[in-house]
């Protein structure tokens, strides 16, 4: 008797595998994004990363990470800390596989997360590529849950009156297609 229950438990270890690497390849975001899965062009990742002045001593949260890209350049080209956050598990475990195979998974970490509910008041820098109506949406949580200092980057979009210290353009600003961005910068004060 205890022979069969062990065969019938080690046929069941395979099945259960197999069933959560399913689970894990169907995961869905708990609500629909905010905004569509566009990737920041590598340029534009640089020059963010440039415009808020990224240091080693900063913690970056880019929120809506998408595949982690600006935490991972931040980490690996600036010895950055970095957390990025996305509702999307499918983003969130591509982030993961990226930042392992970058060898900087000792200084980032991905949270899947709404970002509307997510803690990110440790951050020193914030990068964003939204959409105008969720960057307005957010912005009284970036100024309410920052410390004083905290550096803002958008990519391509602005947030309504709150005028940028700095603006920064990537790519041929004579052309208006998606390989020209314009960069924001806010800094929060007190």
């Amino acid at each position: 008797m205890r022979l069969e229950k062990a065969m019938a438990r080690s046929r069941l270890i395979p099945v259960l595998l197999l069933a959560a690497t399913a689970a894990a390849q169907n995961a869905q975001p708990r609500r629909d994004p905010d905004v569509p899965y566009v990737p920041t062009t590598e340029a534009a990742v640089t020059a963010m990363l440039k415009l808020a002045d990224v240091k080693k001593t900063d913690i970056v949260y880019d929120l809506g990470c998408g595949d982690g890209r600006i935490v991972i350049a931040a980490a690996k080209n600036f010895g950055a800390h970095g957390v990025g956050i996305d509702i999307n598990p499918v983003r969130i475990a591509e982030a993961k596989e990226n930042a392992r195979k970058a060898g900087v998974e000792n200084l980032v970490r991905f949270e899947e997360n709404d970002l509307f509910q997510a803690d990110f008041h440790e951050a020193t820098v914030v990068t964003l590529f939204l959409l105008p109506n969720v960057n307005l949406k957010l912005r009284p949580k970036l100024q309410q849950s920052l410390k004083p200092g905290t550096r803002v980057v958008s990519n391509t979009f602005d947030m309504g009156d709150w005028k940028p210290e700095k603006q920064a353009t990537v790519g041929d600003a004579a052309e208006a297609t998606y390989l020209s961005h314009t960069l924001y910068l806010w800094t929060i004060r007190p």
